[in-house]
C-alpha cells in the first residue's frame, strides 16, 4: 500500500470528502486521477475534467507512486 502522507501533492482532512486522500487545495480524490488513466484518459484530459488538480500534482503523485512502487 503505498503511503501517501510523504507526497506534498496530497492531503487528507478527516470530514472532507470523507477524509479520502485529496490532491492538495481540492476536493479532487487521488484516486480518481487513476481510474481516469486506467479508462484510456490522458493527464491533459484529466487536467481539463478537473481544473483544480495541476501538472505539478499530477507529476508528484505520479513519481511517488512510481518510487513506492520500486519500494515493494
Amino acid at each position: 500500500m503505498i503511503d501517501w502522507s510523504q507526497c506534498t501533492a496530497v492531503e487528507r482532512i478527516p470530514g472532507k470528502v470523507s477524509g479520502t486522500w485529496l490532491f492538495s487545495g481540492t476536493r479532487v480524490p487521488v484516486k480518481a486521477l487513476f481510474e481516469n488513466l486506467e479508462g484510456g484518459a490522458t493527464v491533459a484530459e484529466f487536467l481539463e475534467w478537473f481544473p483544480g488538480v495541476t501538472q505539478e500534482h499530477v507529476e508528484a503523485v505520479l513519481e511517488h507512486t512510481q518510487r513506492s512502487l520500486a519500494e515493494v
